[in-house]
């Protein structure tokens, strides 16, 4: 009898076990990424080492990607030299990985008109809702399939430099 309710237990762990679906964490081995570029207009993100691509996705930017991000609310994906400084591995949009906009220039110039400069700019997966059907969706932030930001957060290290230009 206790064989038999061990077995039972065991093999409803099991199964549970197997209903749990793939990991969103992946593990990287590969060369540091020493460089991420983000180019606006082509809608493109690179991951480099010492100036070789590594890889290359294709992007969705803020509703309106022209120009660089001076204001909250504005819309726009900022440009300029930046640094990924966090990681949301609880984030809305899967998993997300934070730029560190705004620079001591950006909120000057946003204090300068009395506005602020925004703020919480990531790369990150996909919508739960149905936003990512339009292009150029965020708020101002860099998005990509939730199995790219997957293995982009494996690659990326907090510290790695991040270029963004129109």
């Amino acid at each position: 009898m206790n064989i038999t309710r061990r077995f039972t237990l065991l093999a409803g762990a099991a199964a549970l076990a197997g209903c749990a679906g793939p990991s969103k964490f992946r593990t990287y081995r590969g060369p540091e990424v020493t460089r991420v570029i983000v180019d606006k207009g082509a809608r493109e993100m690179f991951l480099l080492h010492q100036g070789s691509t590594l890889k290359r996705y294709k992007i969705d930017l803020g509703f309106a990607p022209d120009g660089h991000k001076q204001f909250e609310g504005d819309g726009k994906t900022p440009e300029g030299d930046y640094l990924i400084d966090r990681r949301n591995p609880d984030s809305a949009y899967h998993l997300s990985l934070g730029i560190s906009y705004p620079n001591e220039a950006d909120i000057a110039y946003a204090r300068e008109l009395g506005k602020s400069p925004g703020g919480d700019i990531f790369i990150h997966g996909e919508a739960t809702t149905f936003a990512f059907l339009k292009s150029d969706w965020t708020a101002g932030c860099i998005s990509v399939k939730n199995r790219e930001i997957e293995d982009i957060y494996a690659m990326v290290r907090n510290g790695t430099p991040i270029t963004l230009y129109g």
